[in-house]
């Protein structure tokens, strides 16, 4: 599944938006949700090129990440699955991704799913 580019200034402006609407307790503008949850793909997929690992976070997105095998058919091998604001959580590094997996937070599938070394993308 390929992701449409998000235009960077767009893209932190989302992510300013999701993480200012958490911070007060209020839930963040749909749109500006979507968008950061795919920006933020976009920067693992530009970190982790490949197409090894199918990275979901519905309903925002997904991303084939990690160089290795690549699957052509049927589910893949190693799946990551969590909702959004566990996603934008790992990826801004405001939870670690051992306890995101402890907590049930994410499900992850195959020998390539751990994301830990490439967690977080934003500091």
């Amino acid at each position: 599944m390929a992701l449409r580019r998000i235009d960077t200034g767009d893209g932190r402006d989302a992510l300013a938006a999701v993480t200012a609407a958490a911070e007060a307790g209020a839930r963040p503008p749909r749109t500006a949700h979507a968008t950061a949850v795919r920006y933020l793909l976009q920067l693992l997929a530009e970190k982790a090129p490949g197409n090894s690992v199918e990275v979901r976070v519905p309903p925002f997105g997904a991303a084939q990440v990690v160089q290795g095998p690549r699957h052509t058919r049927g589910t893949p091998p190693n799946v990551v699955e969590m909702d959004p604001p566990t996603w934008i959580a790992l990826a801004t590094g405001s939870l670690s991704w051992a306890d995101a997996v402890a907590a049930g937070r994410v499900h992850a599938s195959g020998v390539r799913a751990d994301l830990s070394p490439l967690l977080p993308l934003r500091p």
